[in-house]
């Protein structure tokens, strides 16, 4: 019996509304990583926040485009005045200070770790999906955080770029949690159709 056009116009419209429902829990799980306290380093006006971990668990579990999404309403919750970032930060203000542009990055690397993730989803295991981790939620953030600061904080790109060293060691560790828990979702509920690899 062939699918009717209101039947398949059914079936599109709940799979938008499961983007949504996706798009906004990875927005919320974000905010609520803004609960855990920021850690000052104090040599860079920016702290240490869980929050880098909602970037990566998005393109990990949830793919490129809906990952994305996800974060850039994040960062239009921030834009705003939610207080969502962690400390209870929010506003305009939040995004054009030292660590705005680490904020401000977060749609592009949840983007490409979910893009990457996409990728090798057929063969994804924990150091496969680390390094999709890595890739979009460390380096990408960084290649536009630490300019950014370094323009907004009035340092040089080199003081910029050896104080962020501090951040290092927590988002190696958040890469392997995050891949771990895409390696759980995957199993138990995959929302990644992934491509040819």
């Amino acid at each position: 019996m062939r699918e009717s056009s209101q039947d398949a116009d059914f079936r599109g419209d709940t799979m938008r509304t499961k983007d949504l429902a996706h798009v906004a829990l990875f927005a919320a799980l974000t905010a609520a990583l803004g609960l855990v306290p920021p850690l000052d380093v104090g040599f860079v006006p920016t702290p240490v926040t869980a929050q880098t971990l909602g970037v990566m668990l998005a393109g990990a579990v949830l793919g490129a485009r809906r990952a994305g999404l996800a974060l850039l309403v994040f960062v239009a919750l921030v834009a705003v005045g939610l207080p969502v970032l962690a400390g209870g930060r929010g506003g305009l203000g939040a995004l054009l200070g030292p660590s705005g542009g680490f904020v401000l990055s977060w749609p592009v690397g949840a983007f490409v770790t979910g893009l990457l993730t996409e990728r090798v989803w057929h063969r994804y295991h924990v150091l496969l999906g680390s390094a999709c981790n890595l890739v979009g939620g460390v380096l990408v953030v960084y290649l536009i955080g630490i300019p950014y600061m370094a323009l907004i904080g009035h340092l040089t790109l080199r003081s910029a770029f050896v104080g962020s060293l501090a951040f290092v060691p927590g988002d190696l560790v958040k890469t392997v949690v995050a891949a771990m828990a895409a390696v759980a979702v995957r199993r138990a509920y995959p929302l990644i159709e992934g491509t040819a690899a």
